[in-house]
């Protein structure tokens, strides 16, 4: 059972991130959710979100922060690339179609301490998004969620006014859109085969004249 520290400090957090990933009308609504939460409530949201209040902090299962878990793949993502200093996995609640995040495999606390490669991935999947969903321009947002510093790419499109709200996404969607997305292995270039001459073709010698 939480004591009232815990869930003052608890609460705190996570109004703390519906503070910095939601707006409007669906902010307020979040807020008063978390805020009418009593002790019985509050640890039912956690275990359904698999969070664990610890120091202060909030963490998945098992005592890490919920991205750390995620790069570790100790908890389910939908990744669409990678490389060695991060992964790409989709939000698994957007802003809009396609809203990517950069996740750093190291818990990296300040945008300052992003390695240039994590960048660089940055810029490789939002040009593949821009591309294969034909979005007229990729937002990149830098935030930081459970002290855990990551890099938003959410593609905007002509047809859909900005809103920013953020809602559920379809797990059978999601499962698709990754496989749309996810990077295709090259394939290796074969040499070709030499060419078997048939007897008729092989090179004659011309008829020796006595």
């Amino acid at each position: 059972m939480l004591n009232e520290s815990q869930i003052t400090e608890i609460k705190k957090k996570l109004l703390e991130q519906i503070d910095q990933n939601f707006q409007g009308d669906q902010k307020d609504y979040a807020k008063k959710q978390i805020e009418s939460m009593d002790s019985s409530q509050l640890e039912e949201f956690l275990k359904q979100n698999k969070l664990t209040a610890q120091e202060g902090s909030l963490t998945s299962e098992g005592g890490q922060c919920i991205f750390c878990a995620i790069t570790s793949g100790k908890m389910e993502s939908f990744k669409i690339d990678e490389n060695k200093e991060a992964i790409a996995v989709l939000e698994i609640n957007p802003a809009s179609h396609g809203h990517t995040l950069i996740l750093p495999r190291e818990h990296i606390a300040s945008e300052k301490e992003l390695p240039k490669s994590i960048s660089e991935l940055a810029k490789k999947v939002s040009e593949k998004l821009k591309s294969k969903l034909k979005a007229k321009e990729i937002k990149i947002e830098n935030s930081n969620q459970f002290g855990h510093e990551i890099i938003n790419l959410i593609p905007v499109y002509e047809s859909e006014e900005e809103s920013g709200e953020r809602k559920p996404a379809d797990k059978a969607k999601l499962a698709q859109l990754q496989k749309d997305l996810k990077e295709k292995p090259k394939p290796i270039p074969r040499k070709p085969k030499p060419k078997k001459l048939k007897p008729e073709e092989f090179f004659r010698l011309p008829k020796r004249i006595p």
